[in-house]
């Protein structure tokens, strides 16, 4: 199975090829930010283990969502097309998403386990959530369930 650094290569020279122009600037966009982690991590030459390089992508993604909520504020919609194609491309990087109906039995057991009863373990229940989701969950999912659980 190719590295996430392989598989970006890969599709970079494809978009070259096809001339889509949207995919290769979010392509060389996630490989200078991958690049830029590696350096603040303080060796070039090693690449990054692949949760950390798939943080990097959830932060471009979530880099383009606050774009695209200010183009369409500002009546640019083209932009925002522009931006939640780059979206659609980085998202190829992540493991598919869980379901609230995936989410809500690890989410029953961790309540169970820490004996949260209210709002003031929310918190705990977070922290452990994000740990047992492994990224695959939104935050403002969890969050939304965990508040709704607790509550």
């Amino acid at each position: 199975m190719p590295t996430i650094y392989e598989e970006i290569t890969e599709q970079m020279k494809a978009a070259m090829r096809s001339k889509d122009t949207d995919a290769l600037g979010a392509l060389r966009g996630l490989k200078t930010a991958l690049m830029n982690a590696q350096v603040a991590k303080g060796n070039v030459h090693e690449e990054l283990p692949l949760a950390e390089a798939q943080a990097v992508v959830r932060k471009q993604i979530k880099q383009r969502e606050d774009s695209i909520a200010m183009y369409e504020q500002a009546g640019r919609a083209d932009a925002a097309a522009k931006e939640k194609a780059e979206i659609a491309v980085l998202a190829a990087f992540l493991p598919k998403e869980m379901t609230e109906e995936e989410i809500m039995p690890v989410l029953e057991a961790v309540i169970a386990e820490l004996g949260a009863t209210g709002k003031k373990d929310m918190g705990r229940v977070m922290k452990e959530m994000q740990a047992r989701t492994e990224g695959r969950a939104p935050g403002k999912v969890l969050s939304r369930l965990v508040g709704a659980k607790l509550s």
